[in-house]
């Protein structure tokens, strides 16, 4: 009840119903699909006065259509797959199978490659752990070689 006074007129409903008859079509199959025969739809409006100084609000709400009931033979579409011939569903499943298969030859290919470029990263440090050993091994021959001329000096003098 607003604050100045409030006159509740009775609400006033206007219903608008429009009609629309669709044509028989086609879906991209070939298959025909019965479209409901017609759509309606309810507009009503009301008249109210509320608030602190009477000011009036209209709403409007639209209905939404009733349910409608399609018969299940032209049901069709991707997801209603029930009515398809078997070897559209044969041919489906091995195309889903070769997917699949594919996929999993995709990881395969990764795995190997990453497998050979760890063998090939692997053969390259042995091969500067094997250049590094060869370094090594020169000094040491280099240093066992200078030690043999050394001990050659030894026993120059026979004590017996």
């Amino acid at each position: 009840m607003g604050l100045f006074g409030n006159k509740n007129p009775p609400p006033q409903t206007i219903t608008t119903t429009t009609t629309h008859h669709p044509e028989k079509r086609s879906s991209m199959f070939g298959r025909n699909k019965s479209v409901s025969p017609a759509t309606t739809h309810h507009t009503q409006t009301h008249n109210e006065k509320s608030g602190l100084f009477g000011s009036k609000r209209r709403t409007n709400s639209v209905s939404p259509p009733p349910a409608t009931t399609k018969s299940h033979h032209g049901s069709g579409g991707l997801l209603h797959r029930n009515n398809e011939d078997s070897s559209i569903t044969n041919a489906r499943t091995r195309v889903m199978s070769a997917e699949a298969a594919e996929r999993e030859a995709d990881k395969a290919l990764v795995a190997a490659r990453t497998a050979v470029r760890q063998a090939r990263e692997e053969v390259k440090r042995l091969e500067i752990e094997a250049a590094e050993e060869a370094r090594l091994a020169k000094i040491k021959q280099g240093q066992a070689a200078s030690l043999g001329k050394r001990g050659k000096a030894l026993g120059r003098h026979d004590h017996v």
